[in-house]
């Protein structure tokens, strides 16, 4: 079947609110509508409804039968293409879909059109089950595939054109025959100065292609001459017409949208870069990188910010003139640092806030540079002196530390690291770089050098990149370091896990985490009031101290009031600020009568991570409840075991201690997530823990 793009659009456009032809499409609507003043470009935005495909248990447990995507579609009349690009709205805060659909009109031929399909599936949290979703979507692709290789494939295929055929019809006994190739008007107005007006007063939030229009005068933070060309030379550096179109054009839309700081050219274009130019792609990722730093007050960390002594005297890292292109240049010597007892002594919170105040640091630096070296400098140099590096440095909380910081730099200071030399990289290193290297971005590691023993000395090593005058001593130069020399942390300086779990604010997430004290005797208990007898309980909590029993508890009564064991008293010596203990199971309570167990007891060893989740059967109260777990004696004697008296000697071996975070999902919301799997077992045990180690 051959139509050209204008027949094709007019026909895919009668298949909404509804089609009939298509049983699980149940009705859209449109939310926003927009035009341009030409007319050549016009853009829809639509929720849909769509009929989930799922056995009929599956559909009882979930509770729903529907779920809505939101659809947004561009019709370019002047470039002949349409896309289609589609996303869910239930459940995409742990799971996201999305589609792409693009038509064009053949390039040799504008009666044909052609046409393009992409999807991607990206599983970012899933109560534990994460990789196995993730295992089962990719069966059920690769299944997909092999259908399309067969006759089934060209069945779907015969149906698509039976329905662009239906409404071709449909437009033919309407006297449409012939849909004629759109021209401007002679009074339209020129391209450069295309707007989108809306025609459609529904208030929706909708990406609309920005104008290129020229940069008003006196703008935020930069020269007056922003276009000038000796400007982009000087600040810049070289930039095609596109490049510098990009630009402008997510400056303008800050301007217009962003309530704030806006940040300079230099930066904006940092985060065009990482994302080669994609408009949509750099405004996300700015706009999520602005909003965190108004959140955390990041502006204004240099002023703020005072690097504890522990810092001073043993992070082994500082910055040390620059390199032969005139960027700053950041000497780490990894190797000599201590990362288990700057991790004990501080926590991750405070290294974090160091490292942010070295990238805040480096940004004036870049900036002082351009300045001084007459030419755009928007990136810095780093070397990493790895001598000293061994097993202790792999540490896991500190390797976790490290994997934390790395997420938050790359998220908010893309493009800023222009060359990292790594030296004398013994062979542990490969160990580390496994860990690390899968959580930094492919263009940054493209930027990595990395040299083992002495090879730094030799052709290639670091003359090519770092004036003789400049080499500190401890690498064979002659320029003295003032980068601090480490050592061990003293144990002395150590902070208790209590003491760095209470740190003031966090800045890798907001605080939901809740933390309990868990005695001998007195285990805690957490209460959640089930309506809708189909939700799901999640969980996710961290054994912080001890080892700890895992239950869940199901009753139609409701517990007692909340109250705090007479037990806790007796430990105040080592009670935890901000910690708790409560206990609801009244303890006239019997098991099996009063209330039910649901889930099997689960023992959970300290450092341990543990989530979970389970779709609830019945309404009424479900308890969560973490009990301290005491060691079996021996079985062949009554006498306590030597462990058991050593333990029972320390007051702290009484008292363990969780960090946990409970939600309850409706079941709109986990239908969607259900839908993804294919359960082969009609019994769905999707109540079964699934215990995630910290390893």
């Amino acid at each position: 079947m051959h139509l050209t793009l204008s027949q094709f659009n007019q026909a895919y456009e009668r298949r909404f609110p509804t089609c009939h032809l298509i049983p699980m499409f149940v009705d859209s609507e449109v939310l926003e509508e927009t035009e341009s003043e030409d007319g050549s470009i016009h853009q829809i935005q639509r929720r849909c409804k769509l009929d989930v495909d799922a056995p009929r248990l599956l559909k009882r447990i979930a509770g729903v039968d529907y779920v809505y995507f939101s659809q947004e579609n561009t019709l370019n009349k002047r470039e002949r293409t349409l896309h289609i690009e589609s996303h869910n709205e239930t459940f995409s805060n742990r799971v996201i879909i999305h589609e792409l659909c693009s038509y064009s009109a053949h390039p040799e031929n504008e009666d044909w059109t052609c046409f393009e399909q992409s999807a991607s599936l990206d599983i970012k949290s899933f109560f534990g089950f994460e990789s196995t979703v993730e295992k089962m979507a990719m069966k059920q692709y690769a299944s997909s595939i092999k259908k399309k290789q067969t006759e089934r494939w060209q069945d779907y295929l015969n149906l698509g054109k039976e329905i662009i055929e239906f409404y071709l019809n449909q437009l033919e006994e309407e006297g449409i025959s012939h849909v004629p190739r759109w021209t401007p008007s002679l009074d339209a107005p020129s391209s450069s100065s295309v707007t989108t007006k809306p025609v459609c007063a529904t208030p929706k939030l909708l990406h609309l292609e920005l104008p290129v229009t020229p940069a008003t005068e006196n703008q935020t933070g930069t020269p007056d001459d922003k276009l000038d060309a000796d400007y982009i030379k000087r600040y810049l550096g070289d930039l095609t017409p596109l490049q510098e179109s990009c630009l402008i054009r997510l400056r303008q839309w800050l301007q217009e949208s962003h309530k704030g700081k806006i940040p300079k050219d230099e930066h904006i274009l940092r985060f065009l870069r990482a994302r080669d130019f994609n408009m949509e792609k750099a405004r996300e990722i700015l706009c999520q990188s602005l909003t965190w730093r108004k959140q955390h007050q990041v502006d204004y960390l240099l002023e703020t910010w005072t690097s504890p002594q522990v810092l001073s005297d043993y992070y082994t890292g500082g910055w040390h003139h620059h390199d032969k292109e005139g960027r700053p240049l950041y000497i780490l010597r990894l190797g000599q640092m201590d990362t288990k007892g700057l991790v004990r002594a501080l926590g991750e919170e405070s290294l974090l806030r160091h490292v942010l105040s070295i990238n805040e640091e480096g940004l004036r630096r870049c900036e002082e540079n351009t300045k001084v070296f007459g030419r755009p400098i928007s990136c810095w140099t780093c070397l990493v002196d790895l001598e000293g590096l061994n097993m202790r440095h792999l540490w896991r909380p500190g390797v976790k530390a490290l994997l934390r910081i790395i997420e938050v730099v790359e998220a908010n200071y893309p493009e800023t690291l222009g060359r990292l030399l790594i030296l004398r990289a013994p062979r542990v290193f490969p160990v580390l770089w496994t860990l690390v290297s899968p959580f930094i971005d492919e263009n940054t590691r493209k930027k990595f050098l990395i040299y083992a023993g002495n090879d730094y000395q030799g052709p290639g090593g670091l003359l090519d990149y770092i004036d003789k005058e400049v080499i500190p001593d401890f690498l064979g130069g002659e320029c003295m370091c003032e980068v601090p020399e480490g050592g061990l942390v003293p144990k002395s300086l150590y902070r208790t896990a209590e003491e760095l779990e209470n740190e003031d604010i966090s800045l890798w997430t907001e605080t939901i985490y809740q933390s309990a004290s868990v005695f001998k005797g007195a285990p805690h208990e957490v209460v959640i009031e089930i309506i809708d007898a189909s939700s799901v309980i999640t969980w996710d909590f961290d054994v912080c101290k001890g080892d700890v029993v895992f239950h869940l508890y199901h009753s139609k009564r409701a517990p007692q009031t909340p109250r705090k064991d007479p037990l806790v008293g007796q430990h105040s010596s080592i009670t935890t600020p901000g910690g708790n203990n409560v206990q609801l199971i009244d303890k006239s309570w019997t098991l099996g009568l009063d209330y039910s167990m649901v889930e099997s007891p689960l023992i959970c060893k300290e450092g341990e991570s543990v989530q979970g989740s389970h779709v609830t059967r019945w309404p009424g109260f479900y308890i969560l409840q973490w009990k301290f777990h005491t060691m079996p004696g021996s079985a062949s004697t009554n006498l306590p075991r030597v462990d058991d008296v050593l333990a029972s000697l320390q007051v702290s071996s009484h008292k363990c201690k969780v960090m946990y975070y409970t939600e309850v999902i409706g079941s709109e919301d986990f239908s969607f997530a259900l839908r993804l799997v294919a359960y082969e077992n009609s019994h769905l045990t999707v109540s079964d823990n699934s215990k995630m180690l910290a390893s």
